[in-house]
């Protein structure tokens, strides 16, 4: 595991569609953490996860993040990606004409002396793609063209596995996955916070991912704002219950 990394949301607060839509969020992620964010529709997950990564369409109006101590609000996503974030998204889309190792050929040159060995990143994709049972035959595609949604899911964890970034956001990485994908995608993610202190932030509807994708804290966003924080019970009260008992904070 590496060593030291941190990653920290103070008091952000961020609009989407022209409303706001977070409001006021804290968050401490160490190295090897797993921070489950979990809310009813309309929570403001996704945007929190958007304006953690500086998707465009997400503005952040107030407040702080930074990873190991470098600020990102207001840089762009790629400055972000290079300084340590990888965002897996809800929807990855089609990139026709892009092919996937040299996406991954690009992304880490700026991480190492100079473009990366052919063979070793050939070999580094196929160990990741039979990691979580990703078919070999897609790695040779543009990037997610003709790909099911589920496998679209699974080829964002493939890259995470290939980059090795200190943390990542996971937007409902488990949405549209069936039951064994869902477990050999966590399976892999809990691996890397082991591996190599792969911190987390995922974003879910669904307990599902975290009987392989062990929580250390558990927090309950409504309406924008965290309302609850807890460890992995707090998922199986959430699980038996639902939200109705946190009301919307005024």
């Amino acid at each position: 595991m590496t060593d030291g990394h941190l990653l920290e949301v103070e008091n952000l607060h961020a609009t989407a569609g022209g409303g706001e839509v977070v409001r006021g969020v804290d968050l401490t992620v160490r190295s090897g953490e797993v921070h489950v964010i979990m809310g009813p529709n309309g929570s403001g997950k996704s945007t929190l996860a958007h304006a953690l990564m500086g998707r465009p369409g997400t503005t952040v109006t107030e407040g702080s993040v930074r990873l190991d101590g470098v600020e990102l609000v207001g840089l762009p996503a790629w400055r972000r990606a290079r300084a340590g974030l990888f965002l897996a998204l809800q929807q990855p889309i089609e990139v026709p004409g892009v092919l996937l190792d040299a996406t991954m050929a690009e992304a880490l040159a700026p991480l190492g002396a100079g473009p990366p060995d052919r063979g070793a990143l050939s070999d580094r994709l196929r160990q990741e793609a039979a990691a979580i049972g990703f078919d070999e035959r897609f790695l040779s595609r543009a990037l997610n063209v003709d790909l099911s949604g589920g496998e679209r899911k699974r080829n964002e964890v493939l890259q995470l596995g290939v980059l090795r970034p200190p943390f990542c956001v996971l937007d409902e990485i488990d949405s549209g996955l069936d039951v064994d994908a869902v477990r050999a995608v966590a399976r892999r993610i809990e691996s890397a916070t082991g591996e190599w202190g792969l911190g987390v932030v995922a974003v879910t509807h669904f307990h599902r991912l975290l009987r392989e994708l062990r929580a250390d804290h558990v927090h309950v966003l409504v309406a924008g704002k965290v309302v609850a924080s807890g460890g992995p019970e707090l998922a199986e009260e959430l699980e038996h219950t639902g939200y109705a008992a946190y009301a919307s904070p005024t």
